[in-house]
């Protein structure tokens, strides 16, 4: 019913857009001589945000034609190399024919499944791509999967990363991006059970809620706060008629993005006021700056009902992994049987997500991997998403994260 309510409320809102999108149009437009007044760039800056609200925002694009590798700028292709019913793994193939021959590590980027796309990731893997063979999981919106497909959970979650770790083969390095640490943590632990020879070289924990008894964050303290039933008649709704996974119950994407907006609601506010302000004075950088933030940002989408609840109960409720009692389909997660790959663990000073030392907890559940194979960052002065993208990221963390690699491939 809520998420049918939604769909109805995006409909009826689209007179509102149309009217603003003409508005906008009638102001901004140079034969207008009210264009170049400041009542005329204050009725095209207004109408461009309540367009912009009120719009659909489907999944972005990752974008990323070209690098540069060895000083030489070369075309980057986009291919899908593996399609599974919630997933497909990409891989970003650089052009280098005509350069001296490289040996770069394979890089398999784990996206979060929390509600946006993979392209969040777009300035992580756009910093990786001038030294790396870049792969990434694009995780699909459950609404587009037909019930027909069958369920997708915490299990099938790990089961992915192994089947994908296996696929594009030995020697690969995963870098798990927030919520994937866990997942990533258990497939790590099942393949070196087996004596996995598709074993990453590498483990990379950025911002993932390891142990979330350790520096407990407001989404730590919902989870906390809230029984299970809570959760199951408060935030899961049915996909409704319109999509291919009609009847599918899902954690709607736009309930996270309330969710988020509502932690930093103040600096969303500020930032519109900011950019009603950069159109009018005609400041086309930052307010192009803006556009691509919200344009991704806003773009969510839906996560199975059953990976959403069993995350809640495993990671955030019970702490099953910490704890040393999680069992996915009849085996044991045991990461102190992990040896062979490296780890390294990057936090963020200012992350109110996942806080100080949940992440860093890895390193206490990994005994048998060596010293010297071991590396834990912490950013100064950056909070969650500046883990992943943005200055610090490429300039500061990357660098970290290259090394590490390096030195264990």
């Amino acid at each position: 019913m809520l998420y049918s309510l939604y769909v109805a409320n995006r409909q009826l809102s689209q007179p509102v857009r149309w009217a603003a999108d003409m508005i906008e149009e009638f102001y901004g437009s140079p034969t207008n001589p009210m264009s170049e007044t400041w009542f005329g760039k204050s009725m095209a800056a207004s109408a461009e945000i309540v367009s912009r609200l009120t719009r659909n925002y489907g999944k972005p694009a990752f974008g990323l034609a070209t690098t540069v590798v060895d000083g030489h700028e070369v075309a980057v292709n986009e291919e899908i190399i593996l399609r599974k019913p919630f997933c497909q793994l990409v891989r970003f193939r650089r052009d280098v024919r005509g350069l001296a021959p490289r040996n770069d590590p394979k890089v398999l980027v784990v996206a979060p499944m929390s509600g946006h796309f993979a392209t969040l990731l777009r300035g992580t893997v756009e910093a990786l791509l001038p030294e790396h063979e870049v792969f990434i999981t694009d995780w699909t919106d459950a609404r587009e999967v037909p019930l027909t497909w069958g369920n997708f959970d915490l299990d099938d979650y790990v089961d992915y990363v192994v089947d994908f770790l296996r696929y594009i083969g030995p020697g690969a390095h995963a870098i798990a991006v927030c919520q994937p640490s866990v997942p990533v943590m258990g497939a790590a632990a099942l393949m070196a059970d087996a004596n996995d020879p598709m074993q990453a070289s590498t483990i990379t924990l950025m911002g993932g809620p390891i142990d979330t008894r350790i520096s407990p964050t407001v989404p730590n303290d919902l989870a906390m706060r809230n029984s299970m039933m809570w959760f199951r008649q408060s935030v899961i709704s049915s996909v409704p008629w319109g999509f291919p996974g009609f009847m599918r119950r899902v954690y709607p994407g736009f309930l996270q993005l309330t969710s988020f907006i509502t932690m930093n609601l103040d600096r969303h506010i500020n930032s519109h006021m900011r950019q009603f302000e950069h159109l009018v004075k005609g400041d086309g950088d930052p307010a192009e700056s803006h556009r691509r933030f919200y344009d991704e940002y806003l773009a969510v989408m839906d996560l199975t009902a059953e990976f959403y609840l069993q995350t809640i109960q495993v990671v955030f409720k019970e702490h099953q992994l910490p704890r040393g009692v999680w069992v996915s389909r009849g085996r044991k997660i045991n990461p102190a049987a992990i040896s062979k790959p490296g780890l390294l663990t990057v936090e963020g000073e200012l992350d109110d997500i996942s806080g100080l030392g949940q992440t860093r907890a890895a390193h206490d559940l990994t005994p048998s991997i060596a010293a010297d194979k071991r590396v834990h960052y912490e950013q100064k002065g950056v909070g969650h998403y500046g883990i992943f993208n943005g200055r610090r990221w490429r300039e500061q963390i990357m660098p970290q994260v290259r090394d590490f690699i390096r030195a264990n491939d």
